[in-house]
Formats: C-alpha cells, structure tokens, sequence
C-alpha cells in the first residue's frame, strides 16, 4: 500500500508502508488459524446428547401468569404446598444438533452435564419435525390420562369408548375388523376401557376364534374374529386401538413450552388435589416424575440424574420417582433428596400421605 502526499513544488512523494515484522506476520497467522478452529468446532456436529438439569414447575401453582391447572365445570379445593413436575433440558438430536465445541465444554467444564450417544435418545433417519410431533403428542396424551386417572380416584364417572385405529399388515383379523369400529363386546365381555380388553383377551388362546360386536356406522354387527400369537405367547388380533372419552367437565394444563409423557404422575396428583378436600402435601414442597397409564400404574422416563437434580435446588426433599427408573438413580441421588419409589399411583396418594402427617423416613426408596 502507498500515499501519495503533495509537495509544495507540486511533485509526489512515493512513501512504502511499513512491512509487517516477522513474529507479527506469525501473531496474525496464528490468530486466523485459532478463528477457524473455533469456526469449525462449533459448525462441526457430533452424534451425541447432552441433558442438563431443566425448569421445574409446580402444578398447583401458576406459569406465565395462569394457574398450571385450571379446571371449569367442578367443585374445587384449595391445595398448598408444591407438586413440583421436573424437566430435563436436552442438546442433541435432529432439532438441537451438538457441535463439538458443545460437546467440549459439557464434557470437561460442565459438572452438571450428562452425555449421552444419540442413538439412546432418537431413531435413526428421525426429523426433527417427527420428533416436535411426538413430543407434543405425548404431552397431550399425557395430560388426558392424567385426567382421567383423577377424575376417577376422586369418584368421577368418566364414559369411554374403545376405537379400532389400524389393522397391523397381515393381522389375523384382517377382513373382520375394520378402522373406526367401536368394540362393544369381546369374548363376551363387555368393553368398558382398555384394561376390560385385556382381561377379556386373556382368557383366549392364541389361534382361536373370538365373538366380537363393535358398532359400525352406527350398526351394531356381531363378528367372529380370528387371533395370532402375540410376542408374549398371547392372543391378538394384530390391531390399533385408541380410546376415547367424554369428560363431566374441563381440565386446561398450561405446562408452557414442554414435551413429552413424564409429567403425567404429577399433573395426576395435581387435579386429584384440587378435586378432593383436604392437601395432598401437607404444605410441604414435593416434586417427582413419571408417566401415568390409564390403569394408574407409573412409567419409566428419562434423565432422572438430571431431574433429582434440578429438584434438589428448587428446594424439593422429596422425590417421587418410578420404580423402573431407580436403577439408573442409585449413586446419583442429591444429598438431602428423599427419592420414594413408587408402582403405580397408589402407591403415591400412600406416600404423600405419610409425607403429610410427618413422616421423613422409613420409604421404600431408590437410594
């Protein structure tokens, strides 16, 4: 690069800038090679998952300025105390891909951070509108089963009705029945929910003709299908169903931006609480996890280290956590933290009843 400076006798003096010296020439270098490096490390995605502590949220209480748990049509009660629902936020997968730079800083600075391979957490080929799908589809599910579970240890009537989504390819009930037929009957017994559908296919043999009537485009029609075996040697008819219910009144979850089925067993607790007279804790701050079945039995989930966790700092001392998870807790618990294991909810309506009344040991737990 040059001047050019105007003289007073109106010629040009040609002046060189100065050179650059050697150790900055190798300064400079060195910094471009740093600036991609760093460029490259966090372009660059490694198949891994990465699971940290997340928000924590108590169903009894509010999120964004509206109660958690609003429910129109009934007789509520006032509940105290917090039935904490607990989250794990996650890096990695097709929506949140991990760089390597990430993945760094997790593994040699984050004490907090749990790695994971990818394949633990998604399929393989997944997008990430597949997996945004899922997710929310699991919470809703979720939150309706909640529903119905509570409503109904409270002494709610909640009708149901028993739909035939698809037919597995090559099912044995092929050309008998059909998507959209409501079972009615099955072996006789008449369908109530699902679990009155398995009891029913219990007493079958695999291979056998089952009497079957469903309700098709509102006739009824009596059937007789046939069965295979399923993978624990019992009968099937290799078809989707899906239930379907009809509420006495409305319950609204406001659960803010989060997926999945593993809040279940506490949003349950939470319209129980508020439906029955009386606090299910005592004033006490509880949290915990775990999907919620139909038949109230409690689900494993995921990142327990990491929800035990997130727990303990929003103050909780008592944790509830499913049973099948405990495994996977044993070494990991906070100090301070009760983890109560428990099977179904049941066992949790037990639980917290001894949690009320004063009691702080003697739980079957996970530690």
């Amino acid at each position: 690069m040059t001047t050019n400076t105007d003289l007073p006798d109106g010629g040009i003096e040609r002046t060189s800038a100065r050179r650059l010296s050697g150790k900055n020439i190798a300064l400079l270098v060195i910094a471009i090679v740093v600036i991609v490096a760093i460029a490259a490390l966090n372009l660059i995605h490694v198949p891994k998952v990465i699971l940290r502590p997340g928000p924590v949220t108590n169903t009894l209480g509010t999120a964004g300025g509206k109660p958690v748990i609003e429910i129109s049509g009934a007789r509520t009660y006032p509940a105290t105390g917090s039935l904490d629902f607990t989250t794990v936020s996650m890096a990695g997968g097709p929506q949140y891909p991990v760089s390597i730079m990430e993945w760094l800083k997790a593994k040699y600075f984050d004490d907090d951070a749990e790695i994971d391979p990818e394949s633990m957490w998604f399929q393989k080929g997944v997008t990430s509108q597949q997996v945004q799908q899922q997710s929310t589809s699991e919470m809703t599910n979720s939150q309706q089963t909640a529903e119905v579970v509570a409503m109904r240890a409270a002494g709610v009537t909640v009708p149901e009705t028993i739909t035939v989504v698809e037919l597995q390819q090559g099912a044995p009930a092929t050309g008998k029945l059909l998507p959209k037929d409501q079972l009615v009957t099955v072996n006789g017994a008449k369908v109530t929910d699902l679990t009155s559908i398995s009891t029913a296919m219990s007493k079958v043999h695999a291979g056998a003709v089952v009497p079957v009537t469903v309700m098709r485009g509102g006739k009824r029609v009596d059937l007789r299908v046939p069965t295979g075996k399923g993978q624990d040697g019992g009968a099937v008819f290799g078809i989707a169903i899906a239930p379907s219910y009809k509420f006495p009144y409305q319950v609204k979850v406001n659960a803010g931006n989060v997926g999945g089925p593993s809040a279940g067993t506490m949003f349950t607790l939470a319209i129980y609480d508020l439906l029955t007279s009386g606090s299910l804790t005592g004033g006490k701050k509880i949290a915990g996890t775990g999907t919620m079945s139909e038949d109230g039995s409690v689900g494993p989930i995921g990142g327990i280290r990491q929800k035990m966790l997130g727990a303990k700092r929003a103050g909780a001392q008592f944790f509830l956590a499913p049973v099948s998870d405990c495994q996977e807790a044993v070494g990991h618990i906070p100090a301070g933290l009760t983890v109560i294991k428990i099977n179904d909810f049941s066992d949790a309506l037990a639980m917290l009843k001894e949690i009320r009344t004063g009691q702080t040991s003697g739980f079957p737990s996970c530690g």
